[in-house]
């Protein structure tokens, strides 16, 4: 087997000696070259056309986050972002990952043995794991390709119903006498419609002032086909095309997307919640969701996105500046409001309980991490069953491993509102989602452009 071809990419001599290393024991990576800045990394990638770069977040020159928009730009490749647990290279490194990075690792302390090995081993882990999305995806791509040129060559015969005998003029003229004689005569004192010119008949199918203010008045009223304060679902309807819930993302607008919602509720004055689990390729996901959700969403939304702490928060801060939500870090005791989306912080397990006065809150915990987590979608989701007050929605969106699905089969057995799932053709890495659509409990399969807009109508219904 060819080793992967690996670019290490850092300002500093000895971590890209140290980086080098602890990729080179592993006999699936190769290291073909090296670069000490962002500029020398868009040259390298050009001459090695490496399988995958490893790129240090701050560096002079050329940064790493500038790197990669013009790594992706002309050819994108999995890119492994390392970073120092600082402000700034925390900030930089969530906006890399909406650019198009695989993942990251925080960068290793050079005086702690122990500290190296460990970062080495995450390191690896995450360029199988990229190498792994990568070959799944080509293989995917070709799949798709295969199905587009053989829907090509399968010619479209008319249906039965749509194939019409041919006739000669003499037939013609049958049918013609035939259909002549079946009209009803007019009856004196009426008029035909073909009668009449169809500018005028148009005026009088058109409804007069008087009529239209009596239909406001009844939808006023709440007696009409649309009530105040709700949107009817029939009318926002998608295209029948987004029937299959597996079809290729439809390119339309937020507005389009999106029934509008009004809500006057306040507090815990409201009966769902939303719970959302993600890993890798969480935050580009995250904020293509966040994003379209409407400022007066009636739910609250609870989110897990596999991250070490402190990075939770600089995740947080990023999302709020898009979402018109308010996107916060949870804290513990914290009460769940409508119209807000909640992301538990790294290494602490995030629960969702019912207080003595009826609210809602947060709850905070360091138990055991679950499926090699802390936070868990697992938790989560399972702090979620016993709600059955509430109407829940579960999502699970790209990541690797399974966590979130087998709580998700619990909810969904147990009754849940809805459980949604993004399809292969967007996730980044197709293993959590995978894992729930396999166990049969999902049903809602999106491409992510389609997630929110599917959601709110799906909380919208359930109101």
């Amino acid at each position: 087997m060819t080793p992967h071809r690996v670019l290490v990419v850092d300002d500093s001599r000895f971590m890209r000696r140290i980086i080098s290393d602890l990729i080179e024991r592993d006999p699936r990576f190769q290291v073909v070259g090296t670069a000490n800045n962002g500029t020398e990394a868009v040259a390298k990638c050009r001459e090695y056309d490496p399988d995958i770069i490893t790129m240090d977040v701050e560096m002079p020159e050329m940064n790493g986050l500038e790197a990669l928009k013009m790594i992706m730009s002309e050819r994108p490749k999995p890119v492994i972002m390392l970073s120092g647990i600082n402000e700034q290279g925390m900030k930089e490194t969530i906006i890399a990952l909406e650019t198009g990075a695989f993942d990251f690792i925080r960068k290793p302390s050079i005086s702690n043995a122990q500290d190296i090995e460990q970062v080495g081993r995450e390191l690896v882990k995450q360029l199988n794991a990229a190498m792994q999305a990568k070959e799944r995806r080509a293989l995917w791509e070709e799949e798709e390709q295969k199905r587009r040129e053989t829907a090509k060559t399968i010619p479209l015969s008319p249906r039965p119903s749509d194939r019409q005998p041919r006739v000669g003029p003499e037939q013609n003229m049958e049918i013609f006498k035939k259909k002549s004689s079946q009209r009803k005569p007019c009856v004196a004192g009426t008029k035909r419609n073909d009668a009449v010119p169809p500018s005028v008949q148009a005026k009088k199918d058109k409804p007069s002032p008087a009529d239209k203010n009596k239909e406001n008045a009844k939808v006023e009223a709440g007696t009409g086909t649309a009530m105040r304060g709700r949107v009817n679902i029939e009318a926002v309807k998608p295209p029948s095309k987004m029937k299959l819930e597996t079809s290729r993302p439809v390119r339309v607008s937020a507005q389009e997307e999106i029934p509008h919602i009004r809500s006057s509720r306040t507090g815990s004055d409201y009966d769902q919640l939303v719970a959302v689990g993600c890993s890798t390729g969480g935050p580009r996901a995250l904020k293509a969701l966040l994003e379209s959700l409407p400022a007066d969403f009636p739910a609250p939304v609870v989110i897990v996105q596999h991250m070490p702490p402190n990075f939770t928060k600089s995740l947080a801060q990023r999302l709020h500046s898009f979402s018109p939500l308010n996107v916060t870090e949870a804290e513990h005791g914290m009460i769940l409001q409508p119209g807000c989306a909640y992301i538990a912080p790294g290494g602490s397990h995030m629960t969702v309980d019912r207080s003595n006065t009826g609210e809602y809150r947060i709850t905070l915990s360091k138990g055991d991490p679950c499926n090699g987590h802390r936070p868990s979608v697992d938790v989560l989701f399972e702090s979620l069953l016993p709600l059955t007050e509430l109407k829940r929605h579960a999502v699970l969106m790209t990541g690797m491993g399974g966590d979130g699905a087998r709580m998700m089969k619990k909810l969904y057995d147990s009754g849940v509102t809805s459980t949604f799932a993004e399809s292969e053709e967007t996730c980044v890495v197709y293993g959590m989602p995978r894992t729930a659509v396999e166990l049969g409990c999902v049903s809602h399969i999106l491409p992510l452009q389609q997630i929110a807009g599917r959601l709110v109508q799906a909380v919208n219904n359930g109101k």
